[in-house]
Order: C-alpha cells, then sequence, then structure tokens
C-alpha cells in the first residue's frame, strides 16, 4: 500500500487574499462535479465565474450526437436558467469542444478538434485577461493534452498569466508532473468501484 505524501507544516499562515491554482485530476468520477460545485459555491460568494469547458460539445441535434458528440453535463442548463440577484455572482459558460476525440462514434477529422482546443486556448487567455471574473473553470484542459489537441506547455503558460486573485481550476485525467507543481491544491479522483462495470449506463440528472 502506498503511503500518503507527507506535507511539511507551514511555520506561520497568512490570512491575505491569493488566488489558488486548484486541479481535480484522476480516473475516477467527480471532476467537474467538483469544480462546478466550486462554481456555485464562488457566485453564492458574490465572485463571477466562467466556465469553459474543452473537449465537451454545445447541445447539439439527435443526429449529431450520433457523431460522437458529448452531452452537455445538466448543470449547465441550471447555470443557464439561474436568475441571478445582485447580491450573488454570475456563472457564465462556453464549450469549445466538438465532443469526444477519436472513439464513441466520431468521425471528425483530428485537425477539426485541433483548432477547437487552439481557439479554446485563445478563449481562456481572454477570459483570464478581462479582469471580470473572480473563479475561471477550465474544464477538461488536460484531457485535451491527453489526446494530443494542445501541447504541456500551452497549460503552463495558461497558468503563469494567471492575475495574482484569480483562482482557476483545471480538470483531466492524468498527471503531469510540470503542471502539478504549479497547482496550490490537487485532489486526485481514484475509481474505485464504477456502475459501468455492473452494465449500468451513466444517469441523466447525476452522472450528466
Amino acid at each position: 500500500m502506498k503511503s500518503k505524501p507527507k506535507l511539511k507544516m507551514p511555520k506561520e499562515f497568512s490570512d491575505q487574499p491569493k488566488g489558488l491554482v486548484i486541479c481535480y485530476i484522476g480516473d475516477g468520477k467527480g471532476k467537474t462535479t467538483a469544480a462546478m460545485g466550486m462554481a456555485a459555491r464562488a457566485a453564492g460568494d458574490g465572485k463571477n465565474v466562467f466556465v469553459l469547458q474543452f473537449v465537451k460539445a454545445k447541445a447539439q441535434s439527435d443526429e449529431q450526437k450520433k457523431e460522437g458528440e458529448w452531452p452537455v453535463s445538466s448543470e449547465i442548463n441550471f447555470f443557464n436558467n439561474i436568475s441571478y440577484p445582485s447580491t450573488i455572482g454570475t456563472i457564465e459558460n462556453e464549450q469549445v469542444g466538438l465532443g469526444f476525440v477519436g472513439i464513441l462514434g466520431d468521425k471528425k477529422e483530428k485537425e477539426q478538434h485541433i483548432r477547437q482546443a487552439i481557439y479554446g486556448l485563445q478563449r481562456a487567455r481572454e477570459i483570464i485577461a478581462s479582469g471580470k471574473y473572480q473563479l475561471v473553470v477550465l474544464d477538461e484542459i488536460i484531457s485535451a493534452l491527453e489526446v494530443g489537441l494542445i501541447e504541456e506547455r500551452d497549460i503552463i503558460d495558461v497558468i503563469q498569466a494567471k492575475p495574482e486573485l484569480l483562482h482557476l481550476v483545471i480538470t483531466g485525467h492524468n498527471k503531469y508532473p510540470n503542471i502539478l507543481k504549479l497547482c496550490d491544491l490537487v485532489t486526485e479522483m481514484k475509481m474505485l468501484q464504477h456502475p459501468y462495470y455492473k452494465g449500468i449506463l451513466a444517469q441523466r440528472g447525476i452522472d450528466y
């Protein structure tokens, strides 16, 4: 059994505001769920949030879904239909992907996926630099790296361009040490059991 990494306690603590880089990683479910929960929490505190989703596509027609589209998660429907009072922040979102890459019926040329991921990086830079948001979620940005749509350097550059007080969340499956060492918080989602291996498909409103 692997022992948990030993973390050294600091000699003193600071209560000064600091924008955190937060990473949810691993082969278990819950990465996007955790990021969306943080988005709701931040908005409840009056912070403005932008959720930019890589790989995942916008809502598509039934015919397009047959070509490997990634269904839009139900929380996006919720965020898009909230009437935001002035006492809380807002949650905006955009999907810049084209869906699954090379699996589950995807018939698109990989260059199409690459172009969308590069556009996503451009949007991420614009959103981060805008000064409008206190929390930015780059959902599945590490997944875009995993399937060869962007480079590790691209994600590092985005993290390093973050303003000091902006909180940034990134998600994906695989560990990239050069990325993780730039993060303040890394939580690994480890799969112990999964309903798929009992023959149970994803449940709408629970899994997506």
